[in-house]
């Protein structure tokens, strides 16, 4: 059962100044424990079975029906601190405040750990570099029905909490799982999965590909695009038409273009 916590209202408090730590990178990996705040986020971690290490709340900020409901909850399930406005405006991230952070057990994210499906549909995103492009492409990977999210070599941490906001949550519900770019290809093709990769001036249109059977989806970094591990054979270049000026879409953007695609086919195959 969760013990009762005491109020904290002392930036110097042991318990505050561990959880604040959390937002260094650094230290998330270190301690295996992450920040999240938003009750929707919270939530969903909770209802994919993520262990709640503690709760931070200022109740006069508690204010959203969401977190008003998710506050009981917390209570029967670890300890809930309350601390001031102040305190709880430096753990939390931007500037939405709805009242409750949560420290939260870092979830496993290894690759021997996906369960795929018969004809898998799999998002692989390698460098990527912005916490906030990260979990636009996992809310866009949860919408299509991506069956699993690989990321290969990420540049920043994933559970920056910026990645978990961007996700609006869905970084807990989605099966996902960080290695090497040469871990993520080996993995791939031991299982006979397509490797469809996202190259700008590639001649093969996203549209023009079979994306019904086993298939990753590749998407590479903001800057530099894809390493060359992901070339060689079994690797087939996918271009995304661009008719101005720019060369090519944001990543997120990028992915999403690819991963509905590969749904409107999926669905006019089982419609035949």
């Amino acid at each position: 059962m969760p013990s009762q916590a005491p109020d904290v209202s002392s930036r110097q408090n042991p318990r505050y100044k561990a959880a604040l730590a959390l937002r260094d990178p650094r230290e998330r990996q270190g301690s295996g424990h992450i920040l999240v705040d938003g009750a929707r986020e919270i939530g969903r971690a909770l209802d994919r079975g993520v262990r709640l290490v503690e709760a931070w709340t200022a109740t006069e900020r508690v204010r959203s029906e969401a977190a008003r409901t998710l506050l009981p909850r917390l209570a029967t399930t670890g300890d809930v601190i309350e601390t001031t406005p102040e305190l709880l405006a430096r753990l939390a991230y931007g500037e939405r405040d709805e009242g409750i952070v949560a420290v939260l057990e870092m979830p496993p994210t290894s690759l021997g750990r996906l369960v795929l499906p018969a004809l898998p549909l799999i998002a692989v995103v390698e460098q990527v570099e912005k916490p906030g492009n990260l979990g636009a492409l996992l809310r866009s990977a949860d919408g299509a029905g991506v069956d699993a999210v690989i990321v290969a070599d990420p540049v920043s941490d994933i559970w920056n909490p910026n990645a978990i906001r961007a996700s609006l949550g869905t970084i807990f519900s989605l099966p996902l799982a960080v290695c090497s770019a040469v871990d993520a290809i080996a993995f791939l093709r031991s299982r006979s999965i397509s490797i469809l990769t996202a190259r700008v001036g590639a001649v093969l249109d996203y549209d023009a590909a079979d994306l019904t059977g086993p298939v990753a989806l590749v998407v590479g970094a903001e800057t530099s695009g894809l390493s060359d591990t992901w070339t060689g054979e079994g690797v087939t270049e996918l271009g995304i038409p661009m008719l101005g000026l720019a060369d090519s879409l944001n990543v997120s953007a990028s992915a999403a273009v690819l991963f509905y695609e590969a749904r409107r086919q999926r669905r006019a195959a089982r419609n035949q």
